[in-house]
């Protein structure tokens, strides 16, 4: 199994390292593997979590609903009922805030068109 050091997985994810420790000390993920030196050793498992965590909080899922989900995922399959629906209202949310923007870039390509129509005049 290969493992990455802090700063590997932090360049790999684009995160800085204080929110993969941040992350792991308020227990979004489980401990990370330490080698003998007490250095962090992420699997490719930590790694994909870590990049669905990613992924979540970039499309506004706050920290408390991915804990939420992580603490789900945790309990097993048993779970998997629950963690789609949290899933699927958050997919409802971004799909409205996208809708949102959408509505805002419409405003904007409309103003470039006048301001551009008004230019060439």
């Amino acid at each position: 199994m290969t493992h990455k050091s802090i700063r590997q997985a932090a360049e790999e994810l684009n995160l800085s390292i204080h929110t993969l420790r941040y992350y792991e000390r308020i227990g979004l993920i489980s401990p990370v593997t330490r080698g003998d030196n007490g250095h962090r050793h992420y699997s490719n498992e930590d790694l994909c979590w870590l990049s669905f965590l990613t992924c979540l909080r970039n499309t506004g899922m706050s920290i408390s609903i991915m804990k939420t989900f992580m603490d789900l995922a945790r309990q097993g399959d048993g779970t998997l009922t629950a963690r789609a629906e949290l899933l699927s209202d958050h997919r409802e949310q971004v799909c409205a805030h996208i809708a949102q923007l959408q509505a805002q870039l419409e405003q904007v390509d409309t103003k470039i068109h006048c301001y551009q129509q008004q230019a060439a005049a």
